[in-house]
């Protein structure tokens, strides 16, 4: 073994060695440090390690054998030693150098990473400083401003509004919230207005080491605060080594309105929009757009948002004629205004899609949208809800998977995604989607109901239902979600056939919270009031319930005529009240509105609805038909479902009912 020693020396093996080692170093520090600024991946770091792991042994190979001399390179003479010493010396030297390569990439392969920045950042509710504490909306309109700009970065990764929000004023450390978020760095901030100036405090901070990466502040007079954002939004990009295109920073440096006023009542607006279940709080917001747009006719943004506020209206609360006129005119004038304007074109998609069902048209405005705002949740949720009613089910859940990335602390992209899987009838993929949004939002009335309907879907069971009533007792809720749980603790009665009690809490239903909250869910009370008087043999009161249910349905088809969820309600309550030809024909003008070629989501409902409608009507033919459909194809359709619920029961002594039962049973 001494030999060998002797030899390594000898022949200056170590020089090399050390050499290499020094030399490799330096190459792997240049790569490490370059590589991300050519964007090259970080495999790329990889081979090059690799290839200098490699290295190691051949060059001590090389070094054993030739030497350098005034000469040149010289073969180094052998010493003199058995044949078997100078075999053994050789393979030593080959083994040693394997093993030092091995154990160096043991070590640093797994730990290596180009020095590339994470690119992910959350931007926290900004503290309100200012004497007048109402300024606080004003401080969250910076933060949310600063956000939007943000998301305006393609290569920057920025968590949506709603998920930083709770976070407000009971902020843990940086690193818990970094770790929750899944970003690198976090972004805090405080504002303090006085008059028509406006100081703001920002610090940036790295996630994992809870230091800062820089800190600035801004004192600038009210009209300056478009630029206070755009210089954050550099600032930050420059921080994250982001790159912005030519199109990204016009975006960014673009002020949205001159008008101070003007944009005080945005900010305010957009605050309120948030409240997308509060019916009251909406209405404010209407009248602050309507505001800001006096002001300044030529505030764009606020046209923009304007618009989507009153296709959301026209979609979940009003939806009249009048709404949807008013929703695509406003969208039209904020892309006459400003062309490029990726809010605009959002606000179009959203009317194509709520206002006239023409998904292709608000594919192509999503996508624009999309181009210019890649970190916004709200595009990849729109994307993801087209895609479901073209039957793309892969895109979109991709898509809502997307939007529940950038916006990690709130429900609604889990529970559109859990939807996706109950048409897929893919349960256990449903319900642990569920389950990770009751993780982020315990109290989220909205998980609880998708819960209970996929429990009742695979299973036909109604403890859940239970589960979620008694869960909903200890949550705070406004009178809309009150409404929303009475209403459900009405139909789970009907489904477990227990008609007094359904009766009785359908009539428990206040008509004025209706007006208010729901005005076109009124009718379904008195269906409901309807179907459970009959079921009581209570005819004279069953009638008396669906002539109401009828009369507010025709009334307010004068209104939204091309509702297909009005004509397909209105279908039912006129075979209930045996119109035979009247029910028949609004189930087809409902149909013929929402047919399932058009849209692989909400079709497959209506659909749905016209087999209640013959099988309440008598004709078992036709009602077992559109049942075998929907059975075969993605639905919201189960054996379960069709076994539990009474709809269905003027089906149950047909043999081709059961066995339509039996047929799908292993499948449900």
């Amino acid at each position: 073994m001494s030999g060998f020693f002797e030899e390594v020396k000898r022949r200056k093996v170590y020089r090399v060695a050390v050499g290499y080692v020094i030399a490799a170093g330096a190459i792997i520090q240049l790569a490490s440090a370059s590589f991300p600024a050519w964007d090259l991946p970080n495999w790329a770091l990889r081979v090059v390690i690799v290839l200098l792991l490699i290295g190691f042994p051949i060059a001590l190979i090389f070094a054993w054998a030739f030497d350098i001399t005034a000469q040149g390179i010289r073969a180094t003479p052998e010493a003199v030693a058995p044949k078997t010493h100078r075999r053994r010396n050789v393979i030593m030297l080959v083994v040693t150098g394997v093993i030092i390569s091995a154990a160096a990439g043991f070590f640093l392969l797994p730990r290596v990473a180009a020095h590339k920045v994470d690119k992910s950042i959350a931007v926290l509710p900004f503290q309100n400083l200012s004497d007048e504490k109402e300024n606080a909306y004003f401080a969250d309109g910076i933060q949310d401003d600063i956000l939007t700009n943000l998301s305006k970065i393609r290569e920057l990764k920025v968590i949506s509004r709603t998920s930083v929000m709770q976070y407000r004023g009971n902020a843990p450390n940086i690193r818990d919230i970094g770790k929750a978020l899944g970003v690198s760095t976090v972004l805090e901030g405080s504002v303090r207005r006085s008059g028509n100036r406006v100081r703001v405090n920002v610090q940036l901070i790295d996630a994992a080491t809870d230091e800062h990466v820089w800190a600035n502040d801004y004192d600038r007079d009210l009209t300056d605060v478009f630029a206070i954002q755009s210089d954050l939004a550099h600032e930050i990009a420059n921080a994250l080594q982001a790159k912005l295109s030519d199109t990204e920073k016009a975006l960014i440096e673009r002020k949205p309105t001159e008008n101070g006023e003007a944009y005080l009542a945005f900010v305010q607006a957009h605050n309120l929009q948030n409240a997308f279940e509060d019916f009251g709080k909406l209405k404010q917001s209407e009248q602050l757009y309507a505001r800001a747009a006096e002001l300044d006719p030529k505030f764009a943004l606020a046209l923009a948002r304007y618009s989507q506020l009153e296709s959301w209206i026209f979609h979940i609360f009003d939806p009249t004629r009048e709404r949807r006129q008013k929703a695509r005119a406003l969208a039209e004038q904020a892309l006459q205004l400003q062309p490029d304007l990726p809010e605009a074109h959002l606000a179009m998609g959203f009317s194509y899609y709520y206002g006239d069902n023409n998904y292709d048209a608000a594919q192509k405005e999503f996508e624009i949208a999309q181009r210019g705002l890649p970190n916004e949740s709200e595009v990849y949720l729109a994307l993801g809800a087209i895609q479901r009613r073209q039957g793309k089910w892969a895109e979109s859940t991709a898509n809502f998977e997307k939007a529940a990335s950038l916006n990690p602390k709130e429900s609604w992209p889990l529970q559109n995604l859990a939807l996706n899987y109950q048409m897929l009838r893919n349960f256990d993929a449903a319900n642990k989607t569920i389950d990770r949004g009751l993780k982020v939002d315990p109290d989220g009335i909205g998980l609880w109901e998708i819960k209970s309907k996929l429990a009742i879907a695979e299973k036909g069971d109604l403890s859940v239902s239970e589960e979620a009533f008694q869960a909903a007792k200890s949550m705070p809720m406004n009178d809309e979600n009150k409404l929303r749980i009475a209403s459900s603790r009405a139909d789970v009665f009907l489904l477990e056939r227990k008609y007094q009690e359904g009766l009785r809490e359908a009539e428990s239903l206040p008509d004025d919270l209706f007006h208010t909250a729901f005005p076109q869910h009124l009718s379904g009370k008195y269906f409901l009031i309807g179907f459970a008087r009959r079921a009581l043999q209570d005819e004279a009161g069953a009638r008396a319930a669906f002539l109401k249910a009828k009369d507010l349905l025709e009334a307010q088809l004068k209104e939204s005529p091309d509702s297909p969820d009005m004509c397909i309600l209105l279908a039912k309550v006129l075979a209930c009240l045996a119109e035979k030809d009247a029910a028949s024909a609004e189930a087809r003008r409902a149909t013929e509105l929402l047919p399932e070629s058009k849209d692989a989501f909400g079709g497959p409902e209506i659909t749905a609805g016209v087999a209640e409608v013959y099988a309440t009507l008598g004709d078992n033919d036709r009602a077992i038909e559109i049942l075998d459909r929907l059975l075969s194809r993605p639905s919201a359709v189960t054996v379960q479902g069709l076994k539990v619920n009474p709809i269905w029961d003027p089906l149950r002594s047909d043999p081709r009912f059961q066995a339509l039962l039996q047929k799908y049973g292993g499948k449900a």
